[in-house]
């Protein structure tokens, strides 16, 4: 259960090397400009780091402090232990886990789809569009009007914990919108993602590979140069397994990474694709075969499971714990969009994946903390060691288990990111 070989984005790893060159020694080094803060008197504090605390995937340190200067964590520990800073916090007994990090959504997009989920809920057929519906709405937003419900939709995932995202293009289907989508998402996030293929343009519904090319074409060129990563839909309804691959190459060619929305509704290509281009994660992962499993285990590619889509549409559950057995880096992600899974909330997903889908809640933390930056390849974000970000929540907990055990209940008491309480 640990996360796969790392391979930071750019700008943070700069930021990582720079924190490690002024965390070699336990107390932090002082300077005129910046101030260093000790978290004092954790319950329970969880690192990500094996070679601490317990010795468990989750590092889990008692009676615990964490020391941040600047932006970094520079020292985690016993408390007794802990160096001089300039400030002290009191965490008052409770648990600080790592900021959640939310490596799928999907939050460029206008309207909702309440009719939808009622119909769905209710037992009746529903003939509405779906994600087409999303897409008529948003290509007629103003670019403020998608802003202000994107930045809407991060002020409330950061007040339960999110303290790294990503997020998708996908409800424009035209170079314009799908450009302007991304766009607007790079000025709030470095995990930027292009699903131009996301579902055939109903523009182009008669004439598939025309799309395809359109995709590969003038409208990667218009949004490459926004986007870290290239998604696409491999799905019966989408596309299948070589327009996925011919999507994927064309946007490694420019230099985009490949994620994929794999083996959701059936049995499909999606997962081997994945593992063959060193997609840094296969999403949603419901219906596996055996070979898809073991394709999964020897690779670096990381399993996302999204059970609030499972919650919002009432289909079958991921199994986890198969995965999990296997040797399969798991992450937990929230998929917010306003079609099959409208929350923000990970916690809300943690206590969804202890309950349904066979995952412990230590397994469930880690996954949507140190997990979600696997499938970002990211090590900077995800734990609390020296070096990494000093992104971390206070839980009105005395234990990370609160989240599970006690669900829909506001535990995030406290947020911090690069080193400033913000929520």
């Amino acid at each position: 259960m640990t996360p796969g070989r790392s391979a930071p984005h750019p700008t943070a790893e700069k930021a990582t090397e720079d924190a490690m060159s002024n965390a070699t020694t336990v107390s932090p080094a002082h300077s005129a400009s910046t101030a260093s803060t000790l978290i004092t008197n954790i319950a329970a504090l969880v690192t990500n780091d094996p070679s601490l605390g317990d010795s468990s995937p989750l590092g889990l340190v008692q009676d615990a402090a964490v020391a941040i200067e600047g932006d970094r964590v520079v020292w985690t520990g016993d408390q007794r232990k802990a160096p001089a800073t300039d400030n002290r916090v009191d965490a008052g007994g409770r648990a600080v886990i790592p900021g959640f990090v939310d490596s799928h959504s999907h939050l460029v997009f206008a309207g909702d789809r309440t009719e939808e989920f009622n119909a769905r809920m209710s037992g009746r057929p529903y003939s509405a569009g779906g994600i087409r519906t999303t897409v008529a709405a948003t290509r007629a937003a103003s670019d403020a009007e998608l802003e202000a419900n994107l930045t809407r939709h991060l002020a409330e995932a950061l007040r339960q914990g999110t303290t790294t995202f990503e997020t998708k293009s996908g409800y424009g289907l035209t170079v314009e919108d799908e450009a302007r989508a991304l766009r607007i998402a790079a000025a709030h996030t470095d995990e930027v993602t292009y699903l131009g293929a996301h579902i055939i343009s109903p523009d182009h519904a008669g004439d598939p590979a025309a799309y395809v090319d359109l995709v590969t074409g003038p409208m990667l060129d218009a949004c490459a140069p926004y986007a870290r990563w290239i998604d696409v839909f491999c799905e019966k309804g989408a596309f299948d397994g070589d327009q996925a691959r011919a999507i994927l190459t064309a946007g490694r060619a420019k230099g985009l990474h490949p994620r994929v929305h794999a083996n959701q509704l059936s049995y499909g290509p999606g997962v081997q694709l994945a593992v063959e281009l060193d997609a840094a994660s296969a999403d949603h992962c419901t219906h596996l075969t055996d070979a898809d499993v073991d394709a999964l285990a020897h690779s670096r590619t990381v399993a996302t499971l999204l059970p609030g889509a499972e919650f919002s549409t009432r289909a079958e559950w991921p199994d986890a714990r198969r995965l999990l057995d296997a040797g399969v880096t798991v992450a937990l992600s929230t998929d917010c969009n306003p079609g099959s899974s409208y929350t923000s909330s990970v916690p809300f997903c943690v206590a969804l994946a202890v309950r349904d889908m066979g995952v412990t809640p230590d397994e469930a933390v880690w996954s949507a903390t140190a997990g979600g930056a696997a499938a970002l390849r990211r090590d900077d974000v995800g734990r609390l060691t020296p070096g990494a970000r000093a992104d971390l929540l206070l839980l009105d907990a005395p234990s990370h288990v609160h989240l599970a055990y006690r669900p829909g209940v506001p535990l995030v008491s406290e947020v911090w990111r690069r080193g400033v309480r913000v929520a």
